[in-house]
């Protein structure tokens, strides 16, 4: 497939067959990941790999236990809401396979002149619009279109991140390791038709 029909043809998929993705189509996944540019070529990720049922469905619980937690009273609208925000921050639990990213901190070429400023690495990183998350969303973008390149559908997943300690946890990620996003892997139910977007004049502009 070309490149530009993989970016044309990719939707969030968010219905899956109970078909299994082979463990070197993932392979390949993160593989193609790991190709994408990151700030200083830090690479701060690690793609942890989940298809155990078990541990899916433990996820499953600690996300709508944090959603009860951070939303204990709710009636009439705002109930249906939050019934809706639990089946969208667990839709995962459908997929064959959920991809967890993790980042790792870096150190910047900036970080070296820190002793002499005021600044923090933090502050430092809010001030360049944090290029470390940014680098992970260009991993997920990799991941997104070699999953349509491979006749797979996937859904970029931050819901589930309300229970991030607990997922850490759960998922046994290190210390120096934060969980950032996940991606929902599977074969589709249907052929979705992607949304629609912005048209060009909409998004583009030019500077002489």
């Amino acid at each position: 497939m070309e490149l530009k029909q993989a970016i044309e043809k990719r939707t969030s998929i968010r219905k899956f067959t109970d078909e299994p993705v082979p463990i070197d189509d993932l392979k390949e996944m993160v593989r193609c990941a790991g190709m994408a540019p990151s700030v200083n070529n830090s690479q701060p990720w690690k793609f942890i790999v989940i298809t155990n049922q078990n541990i899916l469905q433990a996820m499953v619980r600690a996300v709508q236990i944090k959603i009860d937690t951070l939303f204990p009273n709710t009636a009439g609208k705002e109930a249906a809401l939050k019934t809706t925000l639990n089946s969208y921050s667990t839709i995962f639990v459908n997929a064959p396979a959920v991809i967890a990213i993790a980042a790792s901190p870096y150190e910047a070429v900036a970080d070296k002149l820190l002793a002499s400023s005021f600044l923090t690495h933090d502050d430092l990183n809010d001030l360049r619009s944090y290029p470390d998350i940014q680098s992970i969303g260009a991993s997920v973008q990799n991941i997104l279109l070699a999953a349509v390149d491979m006749g797979y559908g996937a859904c970029w997943l931050s819901g589930l991140l309300v229970a991030r300690e607990e997922l850490e946890k759960l998922l046994k990620i290190e210390d120096s390791w934060k969980l950032v996003t996940f991606v929902a892997v599977g074969k589709p139910t249907g052929q979705p038709k992607p949304k629609d977007k912005k048209s060009l004049d909409e998004i583009f502009s030019l500077v002489e």
